[in-house]
């Protein structure tokens, strides 16, 4: 018999994902409770959750992947979006913290300029050490 406090219980429950800079599909279901089949399927279903394959083809998370399953499990599982709602919702969502970290960058004085002369100075120490 379905028990809606339990299930309930199950989805606001946090996560804490481990400090680890690769998850294989597995670690990720046991970490968000979806099953391997469903996050293949969101996969296809969610632009922005396209995890990278390693050699041995097996795909590889990454702590924003499952960030992203978490938001996607709590949209169709806790606040009942379809999948197309909850793939607009997401877009939504990723402009704003685009916006809001563009502006908090604006807020803080940051110069492009300066920004990009940082960039210049790693990509410049990054062919120093490949070299």
């Amino acid at each position: 018999m379905y028990n809606e406090n339990l299930f309930s219980k199950i989805l606001e429950s946090p996560v804490e994902i481990p400090d680890k800079l690769f998850f294989k599909i597995g670690e990720v279901s046991r970490l968000t409770g979806i099953k391997s089949h469903v996050l293949r399927y969101w996969e296809s279903e969610f632009p922005m959750l396209s995890p990278p394959k390693n050699r041995a083809s097996q795909r590889v998370y990454r702590k924003k992947d499952i960030e992203t399953i978490l938001k996607i499990k709590s949209l169709l599982y806790e606040e009942n979006y379809t999948i197309s709602g909850a793939r607009k919702r997401l877009r939504e969502l990723r402009t704003q913290e685009k916006a809001k970290g563009q502006m908090d960058l604006f807020l803080k004085g940051v110069d492009r300029k300066q920004v990009q002369a940082a960039i210049d100075d790693l990509e410049r120490a990054v062919r120093i050490l490949e070299s």
